[in-house]
């Protein structure tokens, strides 16, 4: 007899390059964190990886609750249903729901239900002008967000689920692609992602790698990695992607 789980030979889509990551859910490993009880955690990347953020899906059983957080903590929720205390409010997250904490917020997160949850989590890099316009909690609905052609094409959908202002040092939208979109030009830029695949899928440039990506993976590209999306398939690709924000390069 064959092993039970012999794993094709050890192919994988999953790689690690020096600067970006593919990380496929063949190769998912689920892990407990302190302070949670009912949650598994697939930690995509983190600073062991040299990123400055943590990135990590998070999946409740029912009645799952969140431990705290060490730092600024962003929630996107996949599927399921949450909810949410904090600022003396309960908000019930449901899939497309997001929220995001700002660093030593008090609250709770338990799931309702068996749910899935993207979770981001960052240290802030303060402003002397942050005690005058600090950074507030901020709840919402992907849904009730309205998408911006990126640079005029219309089958390029974004929409930004972070407030863009100077107190808040990182930005999470998603992108939604009609088949055939792709961006318009390879980006190289200061800025670090994470990136998860929500819906369907395309070729991923990362570096001098071309990759086939789907709904599950996740992308980590480091600073001036070069990058460049293309949708493929009968259905629209969507992913929800990380950025550190707004602050100058020499300050971090």
């Amino acid at each position: 007899m064959h092993p039970p789980h012999l794993h094709h030979l050890g192919a994988t889509r999953s790689s690690l390059k020096s600067d970006h990551l593919l990380h496929t859910p063949d190769t998912f490993i689920r892990t407990p964190l302190p302070g949670a009880a009912g949650v598994d955690f697939i930690i995509h990347v983190a600073p062991q990886l040299g990123a400055r953020f943590t990135q990590m899906t998070a999946e409740f059983a029912a009645e799952g609750t969140l431990g705290p957080a060490p730092a600024q903590r962003f929630l996107y929720v996949i599927e399921g249903e949450l909810i949410l205390t904090a600022g003396g409010k309960g908000h019930i997250l449901a899939p497309g729901g997001f929220a995001f904490l700002p660093q030593g917020t008090p609250h709770t997160v338990r799931a309702l239900v068996k749910s899935r949850a993207a979770i981001i989590e960052k240290p802030y890099d303060r402003l002397a002008s942050d005690k005058d316009q600090p950074a507030q909690i901020v709840v919402g609905n992907e849904s009730a967000i309205d998408p911006i052609a990126l640079m005029g094409d219309e089958a390029l959908r974004v929409r930004s689920l972070m407030p863009d202002l100077p107190a808040y040092d990182f930005a999470v939208n998603t992108m939604t692609y009609d088949p055939g979109a792709a961006l318009s030009m390879v980006e190289v830029h200061v800025m670090e992602h994470g990136l998860l695949m929500l819906e369907g899928g395309g070729i991923y440039r990362l570096g001098d790698a071309w990759y086939p990506v789907e709904a599950g993976d996740f992308i980590w590209m480091g600073a001036y990695c070069p990058q460049w999306f293309g949708a493929i398939g009968k259905h629209p690709a969507k992913y929800l992607i990380y950025k550190d924000w707004r602050r100058h390069p020499l300050a971090i």
